[in-house]
């Protein structure tokens, strides 16, 4: 066959083939035809707040017909959907403390869509609080006396220590006016509303739900919390007895700390004149259901001399602090929703407090188990335990005319420990009621061992060992409901069952006699009832008005029961016959907010009235017993009592103006008229200031954010003459002093700042050395700092 002739089998089989093949790639053009279709879409971008800042962990949402997808915002803000099956659709951000945002977006030409988003922060009223109602509940849902601080409010604040960053709440004070950054421990008790107080604190603290205040004698310890932890701070400025119980008298302060999601790593490092080193972190993560955090702080400094220079001696020292405080959380998750954890902390603290002679320091350790439980249907239930041991160790002293010697009068060790736990129930009924119902239970131990000297001689005189138990056990319930649009009502109500028992005090001699050796105190035992009614009224987004009525309590502590001390040429005697303090209150307010949401203005009047407040009372040559009969010469005698009756009414008003994005504009002012009422046993106390308290505080911020550029703060605190003791015969005056932070990013998470508190260097009186003649003690001078902040992801 000539090569130029085909064979027609042969022509056959290639037609054959070239059918097939045609056949075939009609085949995979078809089978390709929807996985193409599947590539579909690519939608990415990334998420800032409102000062250009990226923020991760926001959650993201695509919805395109029936398609849906989430991604959550990785650490450079990012976000990324691949195949997306449609052109058309949007995209959902939220993220707590910010609005939550929907953008539309379409596609065309098969390009990736690009869809950047701006968050611009929650209005205020949109904030979660959990304090209030023991619940989570937004900001205006709860009476307008309630503040939450954030994270951001924090970090613009110049103030190193967290006692002091509440100095923004004009209701806010510690027994004396100084800060715990040099000052005793004992000495920072809290009230708010100008309640007052001796070295307990009127207000219940919390970390998470777990109690910081002191076991032995409810002061407070602002150090053990490392500021780098904090998510936001919660204050609830009325009486809180209906949820929480004693302590709560005159409200709640809480740190709610950083939860382990998103996972992540912050720390700052600051050092400042007086020699001031300081550095605080926190890391948190979790992976495979298992999550972890961890917080630390530590902080040195060589503080300041507390008394002036005119009237300083040669016993006259620096009033030096340093601490070091941990935090350990390990959870196991199960679930979206359930969770359990334990939890450790540690505080070693020690100062020296202004002379050679006094001092004092704390070791303090913690533990808690709880578990966060969604139980379907029938609700959510919360459960809490801890364990608290401390020792706390003190010196006091005698110091002499002129200040150039001193002589021990007392060595104090406590030991003091501190069991609880607590129930919480909650439940949604619809769209319009929440009910809340718990128990919770604490019992503290705690006794004072002293070795006492003369304050003459130096001698030592005698040995004394006095303390006991409480036991304090309470149910609660709550119910709030929507009873028409825009009216919310609550309703609280809680029983407390409180004990004293097994208590004493033991006298040993050496140079004096006691009598008696011994004493032991008959069981005591107390019932409270506290209940609570609040009404709030939306009228509209712009206007809401709140009103309040309530019942408070607080059981004196193991501190003010059975402890005697001697500090300088005062004597304070203890007294085993308190009664607990009822407070009764009320108030009203109103929230106007305009100017495009620009401008919000608050004001709330309030009235509270207490029954039987406790007060250091000076005695007088024959008054009558708790006062001694007899009283020693050029020694100043001071008993714990009951007065009869103290109130406090008052009103305050705050604002806040955001001028633009980056400039905020923020005031409160409280006037107060905290007197004595009554006090059958010393009417001549009737009519005078409740010691420690202001009539006026003003306070005022300014804050600018570009963190590319420079961010700024100014920060400025007044606060009226007040009285350091009963008797009103030691005025503290009025001062004022301004606090100024400047920072600015430099990339990959980390920034630098300047800051530096009171500014203008006011000299400004806390309290008088307890000597003859009395010698003012001085607040916190200009202190300055330079610091690095790190967090990774970075925002």
């Amino acid at each position: 066959m000539e090569s130029g002739q085909q064979n027609p089998s042969y022509r056959r089989m290639k037609s054959i083939a070239v059918g097939r093949c045609l056949l075939l790639a009609v085949f995979l053009a078809a089978a390709t035809a929807p996985i193409a279709k599947a590539q579909g879409t690519q939608i990415e971008g990334v998420v800032r707040d409102a000062t250009g800042a990226v923020v991760p962990g926001a959650k993201v949402e695509l919805r395109a017909k029936s398609y849906s997808s989430q991604k959550t915002t990785d650490a450079s803000g990012g976000y990324a959907f691949d195949n997306v099956p449609e052109t058309t659709g949007t995209i959902a951000v939220s993220i707590g403390g910010f609005q939550r945002v929907e953008q539309a977006w379409t596609a065309s030409g098969g390009t990736p869509v690009r869809v950047d988003v701006v968050l611009r922060p929650s209005p205020v009223s949109e904030r979660i609080l959990v304090t209030a109602a023991r619940a989570p509940t937004r900001l205006n849902e709860t009476p307008l006396s309630d503040i939450q601080l954030t994270r951001d409010d924090l970090k613009a604040t110049p103030a190193l220590t967290l006692d002091d960053s509440l100095r923004q709440v004009p209701g806010f004070s510690l027994f004396r006016r100084s800060s715990s950054r040099t000052a005793n421990p004992s000495t920072l008790g809290v009230s708010l509303r100008g309640l007052g107080g001796t070295a307990t604190s009127r207000v219940l603290v919390l970390q998470d739900g777990i109690p910081l205040n002191d076991p032995f004698g409810s002061w407070v310890y602002w150090d053990r919390v490392p500021a780098e932890s904090v998510s936001s701070i919660e204050v609830a400025q009325e009486g809180a007895s209906s949820l929480y119980g004693s302590s709560a008298l005159s409200g709640v302060v809480q740190f709610l700390t950083r939860p382990a999601h998103p996972a992540g790593i912050s720390l700052e490092t600051s050092y400042g004149n007086q020699n001031t080193p300081d550095l605080s972190l926190w890391a948190g993560g979790e992976k495979g259901g298992w999550e972890s955090t961890v917080g630390g702080e530590v902080f040195h400094t060589d503080g300041y001399f507390i008394v002036p220079g005119a009237d300083r001696g040669s016993v006259d020292t620096r009033a030096r602090s340093k601490h070091g405080t941990a935090d350990l959380m390990i959870g196991r998750k199960f679930g979206e929703q359930n969770e359990i954890f334990a939890r450790g902390w540690y505080l070693d603290d020690s100062r020296n407090n202004g002379t050679v002679a006094q001092t004092n320091d704390v070791r303090l350790g913690q533990g808690a188990l709880g578990a966060n439980l969604q139980l379907a249907d029938i609700g959510s239930l919360k459960l809490r335990f801890y364990g608290v041991v401390e020792t706390y160790h003190q010196t006091f002293s005698a110091v002499a005319a002129g200040r150039n010697s001193e002589i021990l009068t007392d060595q104090q060790t406590v030991p003091a420990q501190g069991v609880g736990g607590s129930a919480l129930w909650t439940r949604t009924l619809g769209k319009r009621q929440t009910l809340v119902a718990g128990f919770d239970a604490h019992e503290e131990i705690g006794h004072t061992n002293e070795i006492l000297f003369s304050g003459a001689t130096g001698s030592h005189t005698k040995d004394t060992f006095s303390g006991g138990h409480q036991r304090t056990i309470g149910v609660f319930g709550e119910d709030m409901i929507q009873i028409a649009p825009g009216w919310l009502l609550s309703l609280s109500a809680r029983f407390d069952h409180w004990r004293n028992f097994d208590a004493f005090s033991r006298c040993v001699p050496f140079a004096l006699s006691c009598t008696p050796p011994l004493t032991l105190y008959a069981d005591r035992s107390y019932d409270a009832f506290s209940p609570r009614a609040t009404l709030i009224h939306q009228f509209n987004s712009n206007i809401s008005w709140s009103a309040s009525v309530y019942r408070a309590f607080r059981g004196p502590t193991l501190n003010e029961l059975y402890r005697s001390f001697r500090q300088g040429n005062n004597v304070t005697n203890g007294n085993p016959d308190l009664r607990a303090e009822r407070l009764t209150g009320g108030e009203a307010g109103i929230d106007v907010i305009g100017l495009d949401r620009r401008l919000e203005v608050r004001g709330v009047f309030f009235f509270n009235e207490v029954i039987g407040p406790i007060a250091n009372v000076t005695c007088n040559l024959g008054d009558p017993s708790p006062c001694p009969s007899v009283l020693p010469p050029g020694v100043i005698t001071r008993v714990k009592e009951n007065l009869g009756r103290t109130s406090a009414p008052g009103f305050e008003i705050d604002g806040v103006a955001h001028i633009t994005n980056r400039l905020d504009l923020s005031a409160g002012y409280q006037y107060v008229n905290a007197t004595v009422i009554s006090f059958p046993a010393n009417t001549a106390l009737v009519g005078l200031w409740v010691p420690q308290v202001p009539h006026n505080i003003l306070t005022f911020q300014a804050r600018y954010s570009n963190p590319s550029v420079i961010s700024f703060a100014l920060t400025g605190r007044m606060a009226g003459r007040q009285f350091d003791d009963d008797q009103n015969s030691f005025t503290l005056g009025n001062f004022f002093v301004l606090d100024a932070m400047a920072s600015r990013t430099i990339g990959g998470g980390a920034e630098v700042f300047v800051s530096a508190e009171n500014l203008f260097n006011e000299r400004y009186t806390t309290g008088f050395a307890s000597t003859s003649p009395v010698v003012p003690q001085l607040g916190l001078p200009i202190v300055a700092r330079f610091g690095f902040r790190f967090q990774f992801p970075k925002r």
